[in-house]
């Protein structure tokens, strides 16, 4: 791209600001607009996904790259004279689960995506050095397996112990905007990041042609929402917990989050249910609500060893809890220890197969050679996430369910009838789906460390 900005511009910027974060822990920057320059928003445009939803305005990112330098140059003058006008989100839903819930997501404009993404790059410098380890969600370098093997290792070292289940209701809704004010201003006071997170805050959202205002929340799908969620909950609850709740306990305790997905360990249960009985008081402070039933404690110590059909249903048996699409529960290894193990959730796995059925039914008059291509990157995006090691018999049954499915709505295209399994036993021959791996192999990486 003609006038590219240069990499290590921006990168040398950053480090300036994580030296200065690390230096002065409590210190609040006052003048972080100040490295938000031409540059700085060219490498904003360069990191921002040119293939997203369009929104109010229905610009794309090809309609927005045709003048690129004028644009990016008249963006950078209005954030930061004070005149760039924050548009309302385009406001869409999409299925939960396989019910009717749905979860709304807002869609900012192009040019609104590019300068979040310009002052995510401003302040995730700062708060990478004030964010614990217990946070995984949309940091750079960490990822959702990560924090599962994290969650892995504290059970495995804990035996188990207690369970702390929590689901947050509608957080990104809810979401108070003076506590999220107060929570930045502990690190960022510069005017012109504050006035244009505030803009993006009560922007507001157009649903059906309809424009609302909104009082709380900050909407699921924008650039900066994964960061301001982030600092809302690294105050309100990863500062807490690891500060005021772990010196009081008797035992052992952690803390693994991912956005608003966290669930709390504990190995003493009395510890358990105190931290339980305060969650509530601690979320309702902040404008949150935890839901009354989906916020649980499970029992999860480590079963006895060898028991009878008699000894079953006594009560004692660990339970299982999910966390980030996987059900967590007690199995054997193949040496015949007892290991926690992860298995797809039977509810994602419904709602993966549903979106197959969805697909392949409004895709039907395609050729089949279409449909295998894009069949395939669906089953593999699939396998990327859920091949875990102990997951093979749920990606087995995934894959064998999308190949029934792809059979039934191959079939509705003919009025001859039900297309029989030898002749779609042919078409798998010259279109196979991918097979169920295992991605991310617990053997595979103690084999690489080996090596």
């Amino acid at each position: 791209m003609a006038g590219a900005s240069k990499p290590g511009t921006v990168s040398t910027k950053q480090q300036r600001i994580v030296e200065l974060a690390k230096q002065a822990p409590p210190m609040g920057f006052t003048s972080l607009a100040y490295f938000m320059d031409i540059d700085w928003l060219r490498q904003a445009y360069l990191r921002t996904r040119k293939d997203g939803a369009v929104g109010v305005d229905g610009q794309t990112a090809a309609d927005y790259a045709v003048h690129l330098e004028a644009n990016l140059q008249s963006l950078l003058d209005r954030a930061k004279s004070g005149t760039y006008r924050a548009p309302p989100v385009r406001r869409v839903h999409i299925p939960k689960g396989t019910g009717n819930e749905t979860r709304p997501i807002g869609i900012p404009t192009f040019e609104d995506k590019v300068l979040q993404r310009a002052v995510v790059m401003l302040l995730e410098p700062i708060y990478e050095q004030d964010f614990l380890d217990c946070s995984y969600g949309f940091r750079p370098g960490r990822s959702a397996h990560q924090a599962l093997q994290a969650l892995w290792q504290q059970t495995m070292d804990m035996k188990g112990g207690w369970i702390v289940e929590v689901d947050v209701r509608k957080f990104f809704d809810t979401l108070d905007h003076s506590h999220l004010r107060a929570f930045l201003q502990q690190r960022v006071r510069d005017g012109v990041l504050l006035r244009l997170i505030g803009k993006w805050l009560q922007a507001g959202v157009l649903e059906d042609g309809t424009w609302t205002t909104t009082e709380a929340g900050s909407p699921q799908g924008g650039v900066i929402s994964p960061v301001l969620a982030n600092v809302y909950l690294h105050y309100v609850l990863d500062v807490w917990f690891a500060q005021e709740v772990k010196p009081r306990l008797r035992g052992r305790a952690f803390l693994i989050r991912y956005a608003d997905d966290l669930v709390m360990g504990f190995a003493c249960e009395d510890d358990a249910r105190r931290v339980l009985e305060v969650l509530p008081k601690r979320f309702g402070k902040y404008g949150l609500t935890l839901h009354p039933t989906k916020t649980r404690l499970v029992p999860f110590g480590r079963p006895p060893g060898p028991r009878t059909e008699a000894d079953s249903g006594k009560g004692d048996d660990p339970g299982t809890f999910e966390f980030l699409g996987f059900t967590h529960y007690w199995g054997r290894s193949w040496k015949g220890n007892q290991v926690v193990k992860r298995k797809t959730a039977s509810s994602r796995l419904d709602r993966a197969l549903a979106r197959i059925a969805a697909w392949c039914r409004a895709n039907r008059h395609r050729p089949a050679a279409e449909q295998h291509q894009t069949l395939r990157q669906k089953v593999r995006g699939h396998f990327a996430y859920f091949g875990i090691t102990g997951n093979s018999e749920a990606l087995r049954r995934f894959r064998h369910e999308v190949t029934r499915i792809w059979r039934k709505w191959l079939s509705r295209r003919h009025r001859r009838g039900p297309l029989s399994w030898l002749r779609f036993t042919e078409l798998l021959k010259r279109y196979p789906l991918p097979p169920a791996v295992v991605v991310h192999s617990v053997y595979r990486r103690a084999g690489e460390a080996l090596t």
